[in-house]
């Protein structure tokens, strides 16, 4: 889809957090797209009256909020969602690995490819940091995928050459040619950026982390994406493979890897040593509350990363998740958190920030997404109830915007996203007929 150079106002309640503690709420709101941008953020009446010749669209009775954004999860399993019962480790190779084998099908991942786009489209996903396969051309294709749709994705190879199924592996020589040739041809056009995507240090040899190490040095601007502290087995195993290592943290550290735009998921089973250092560094991390309760991975102990100053925001894994809806994450964050002794009780507009601003800053993409602050990028999910869903019936009677939120995510689905946009774009179009 082609910009112009049109302005055009938006009308409808608006919901967006520029920061942790700050929930904006306009019930009658006017928001200014001026070539793809956010102009004007305010009242309805004040944003028209400083642009009258500005083309409305009325879309009350709707909510307009920030796109979601999404900083973890994994293009090929789109088909394996929904295996339960194992742990980590059972579950990639009795689950994940064997559908990522078939990634090396071209034309298969093409198809995948739409599938995963799609989802995340439909679920008001706008941004989302992405492991890709382990073939170079399967990769291509979901940068092609998100290209011709027009989403925001921050993507990379997989690296892997030892501990994985031996179709998955590739020496480091190989991993950079590929990696540098898709750097090339994607990083920075459009809406995409590359991310260096070494799996996990598990199945990552030293010289495949020393070859991360120099793609990050030779282009700088190229984001960095990987496992760590999923599972305290998986743990154990590095802590083996890399007995030099003090820990987990210490194996991506002695290579550079980390820092602002470096994003490490997981990390439930962390050392106050570790957070400290993470802070220091600037590393974020990503929270994928379903898969950590799917896998039996543990419970995030998201007190100690506040504490320690460590950014975080949310994931969804896909495969080893529920899906991609980041709205249910969000839900699922607040019952694990609430559900645990000292667990950290979140609000409704801090669900939010970790939806949408966070995941922005743990990007590095807070001045370009996030909230709708003027001069950044348009990127808008358009929500609405169903009629006759709960949710509309709750929204009649919510008056508080804390409890009108907290009712959209306590409720809302797939089937209330109406109307994505990125950079002002219209990426996505829901056909659920809504009430009004």
């Amino acid at each position: 889809m082609i910009q112009d150079d049109s302005t055009e106002l938006l009308r409808g309640p608006i919901f967006h957090t520029p920061s942790p503690q700050e929930l904006v709420y306009i019930a009658d709101g006017g928001l200014l797209i001026r070539r793809g941008r956010i102009a004007a953020c305010g009242p309805f009446t004040d944003v028209q009256h400083g642009h009258p010749n500005a083309a409305t669209t009325d879309l009350r009775g709707g909510f307009l909020l920030p796109g979601f954004i999404d900083t973890h999860t994994h293009f090929p399993q789109v088909r394996i969602i929904g295996g339960m019962g194992q742990p980590l480790l059972h579950w990639l190779e009795q689950r994940a690995l064997p559908e990522e084998t078939r990634m090396s099908d071209t034309r298969y991942a093409a198809q995948v490819a739409q599938e995963f786009v799609h989802s995340l489209a439909s679920h008001g996903t706008t941004t989302a940091l992405v492991f890709g396969a382990h073939f170079a051309l399967a990769t291509a294709e979901l940068f092609e995928a998100a290209a011709h749709v027009g989403l925001r994705i921050v993507c990379g190879q997989v690296f892997s050459d030892r501990h994985l199924r031996p179709e998955l592996h590739q020496t480091a020589q190989n991993s950079y040619r590929d990696a540098s040739e898709l750097i090339r041809r994607f990083h920075g056009q459009r809406r995409l950026l590359y991310a260096v995507t070494p799996r996990f240090a598990l199945s990552t040899s030293e010289a495949v982390l020393e070859m991360c190490q120099t793609l990050m040095r030779e282009h700088p601007g190229v984001r960095f994406q990987t496992h760590i502290n999923e599972n305290e087995v998986e743990i154990a195993a590095v802590a083996k493979a890399f007995p030099w290592a003090e820990d987990y943290l210490a194996v991506y550290e002695r290579y550079g890897l980390g820092g602002p735009g470096a994003v490490m998921a997981h990390n439930v089973h962390t050392t106050d040593s570790q957070l400290e250092r993470m802070a220091g560094a600037g590393t974020s991390v990503a929270h994928c509350p379903s898969s950590n309760a799917s896998l039996g991975s543990g419970v995030f102990p998201m007190a100690r990363h506040l504490r320690a100053g460590v950014r975080f925001a949310l994931g969804t894994d896909v495969g080893a998740g529920t899906g991609f809806g980041v709205m249910k994450e969000s839900l699922q964050a607040y019952l694990m958190q609430r559900a645990t002794p000292g667990g950290t009780v979140l609000s409704a507009a801090q669900l939010l920030y970790l939806a949408t601003k966070a995941g922005a800053e743990a990007l590095a993409l807070e001045n370009e997404t996030g909230d709708f602050t003027p001069g950044k990028s348009a990127d808008i999910a358009y929500m609405k109830a169903p009629e006759g869903s709960p949710l509309a019936a709750v929204l009649q009677r919510a008056t508080a915007p804390e409890e009108v939120l907290a009712a959209m995510f306590a409720l809302a689905d797939a089937e209330c996203i109406q109307e994505i946009r990125v950079a002002g774009d219209v990426v996505y179009r829901g056909t659920r007929h809504c009430a009004e």
